[in-house]
């Protein structure tokens, strides 16, 4: 594919603001029956499709089949509950000017839609950010990773086969300077990506007053406690870590394990990372770590591994360069008596590289978990699962996970995203995720009408003090006693895993550590 020049974004965003109202007349259900139909489409074409991921990203066959399957199930998520999502929604005023008034909230698209993807999981977070944008309505204009253009660029055609106007769905081919032009054009937008790049798109679309989600990159921790089941958290490590050749936003990244229990930890990590397979595009069961998918990035994960090499960190397993046809991978590889002073604890690695930290209990843990520019995910592992809910909640991240990580991505009925540099707002989220996508309009409708209103010209003193002493007495007395007595709507869900102070763990931690001496 060539690139997309300056004449060929404009070109685009016309044929999409040409196209979206003819895709937004109409029913959300009409929408869902052509987008459930590109899913089935996907299904006949699954065989071009994998190949051309295979071919863009040189990755192995499970990590690009994760990608395809991931975009298939978010295809089913969105569809399934779209007409839901986006139906009206009735508001229940308690203002006692509201009386006699029909409250309700109407989502309307906001237009063109922008998504700019990434090169690690091309089709997902590219065509899957798609998906609940065009199913509220928007036309969606696609610029996927330059590394990585291929795969996206198959669902244009597939949509309009579905039934869907030429136009509503389109893939722009191109770097950085596609992707500002872009920006520049579109109703809204949805970036993955890098922090640098997504400060610039945030800063391009708060110019203009667009929405924009932005996902950024991750430094994604793992606390391994003494109480942890090992071996499962040592599995856990290495696939959270290493699948798609580490080339992940939520990925493992670094971990820091309790002292009393880190050696028998690392040696059970390395005994697993040790049998791993490197290869590019190898078939079903062939090889379990992918390629770098851009060249640059071998040199970043290089310059972190001699960073820590050069600061006393110890290479137990890996760290070999790989050369495959073309291709380049690293030895996954796991490092251990690193710290806070070198890169690979601080800076996104974004490949196969586990830097293990021994620790001194819990909170040490988080105390270092809290030590990053990033919050993306976290996870914690242990036996005890009230602590882990409660050290969770302490962690400075969008999403913690406890014995498990990453999984949570496919739960689409919560938000995903970080804080700090991580990001600006979520992706999935259930309803909002699609809303997002929405201008929320409030309709109001006066039911009861009399010829006048208290409220209204002309004034008089007698009126003015009645309405002070009314309101005085409904929002100071009745209301507040009302409120007090009348339960909350919905159900109210008691925390499972309430707030408890950690001083009998650490207790616990420092007597368990003296009887291992």
């Amino acid at each position: 594919m060539l690139p997309s020049t300056g004449p060929d974004v404009a070109a685009a965003c016309a044929a999409a603001r040409g196209a979206q109202p003819v895709w937004a007349d109409g029913p959300v259900k009409g929408r869902v029956a052509v987008l459930q139909r590109v899913r089935d489409l996907m299904h006949r074409d699954a065989s071009a499709i994998l190949d051309a991921l295979q071919h863009e990203s040189g990755k192995n066959f499970e990590d690009v089949q994760n990608d395809y399957l991931g975009t298939l199930a978010a295809l089913s998520y969105w569809t399934a509950h779209a007409p839901r999502f986006l139906a009206d929604r009735k508001v229940r005023s308690s203002s006692p000017i509201a009386i006699g008034r029909s409250t309700f909230v109407a989502y309307d698209p906001v237009g063109v839609v922008g998504v700019i993807g990434p090169w690690n999981a091309p089709l997902l977070l590219t065509f899957g950010d798609a998906i609940p944008a065009l199913l509220a309505g928007n036309a969606v204009i696609m610029k996927p990773s330059e590394h990585t253009p291929l795969s996206n660029a198959l669902l244009p055609p597939l949509i309009e086969e579905a039934g869907a106007p030429s136009g509503v769905l389109q893939a722009l081919c191109g770097g950085p300077t596609t992707g500002a032009e872009l920006v520049d054009d579109v109703d809204a937008v949805m970036f993955t990506g890098s922090v640098a790049t997504g400060r610039s798109v945030a800063r391009r679309a708060a110019e203009r007053l667009v929405p924009c989600t932005v996902e950024l990159g991750g430094k994604d921790a793992m606390i391994v406690l003494a109480d942890a089941d090992l071996d499962r958290a040592a599995g856990g490590a290495a696939f959270y870590g290493l699948a798609n050749g580490g080339q992940v936003c939520m990925s493992v990244e670094r971990i820091y394990v309790d002292a009393v229990v880190h050696d028998e930890f690392v040696q059970r990590l390395v005994a697993k990372v040790a049998g791993l397979r490197v290869g590019s595009g190898q078939p079903a069961g062939m090889a379990e770590i992918s390629p770098f998918v851009a060249p640059t990035q071998l040199d970043i994960v290089r310059a972190h591994l001699q960073d820590a090499i050069d600061r006393g960190a110890c290479v137990e397993v890996g760290g070999d360069v790989v050369e495959l046809g073309g291709r380049t991978a690293l030895q996954p590889t796991v490092l251990t008596r690193v710290d806070h002073s070198m890169t690979c604890m601080r800076e996104e690695t974004f490949g196969p590289v586990l830097p293990v930290m021994a620790v001194a209990g819990p909170q040490e843990a988080v105390r270092l978990a809290n030590d990053s520019p990033y919050g993306l995910t976290a996870s914690v592992w242990t036996g005890d699962l009230e602590r882990g809910a409660a050290l969770a909640r302490q962690i400075d991240a969008g999403v913690v996970m406890v014995n498990d990580a990453t999984v949570v991505f496919t739960a689409h009925d919560a938000p995903f995203g970080g804080t700090k540099a991580s990001g600006l707002g979520r992706r999935h989220g259930g309803a909002d995720g699609i809303r997002k996508f929405c201008h929320a309009k409030t309709i109001q409708i006066a039911r009861w009408t009399p010829k006048g209103e208290p409220l209204w010209f002309p004034y008089t003193k007698r009126r003015t003090r009645l309405i002070g002493r009314i309101g005085g007495a409904f929002y100071g007395g009745l209301a507040a006693r009302s409120n007090r007595r009348r339960p909350p709507r919905g159900r109210t869900l008691r925390p499972r895993t309430p707030q408890i102070s950690l001083d009998k763990y650490s207790q616990a931690h420092t007597t368990t550590k003296a009887a291992a001496r």
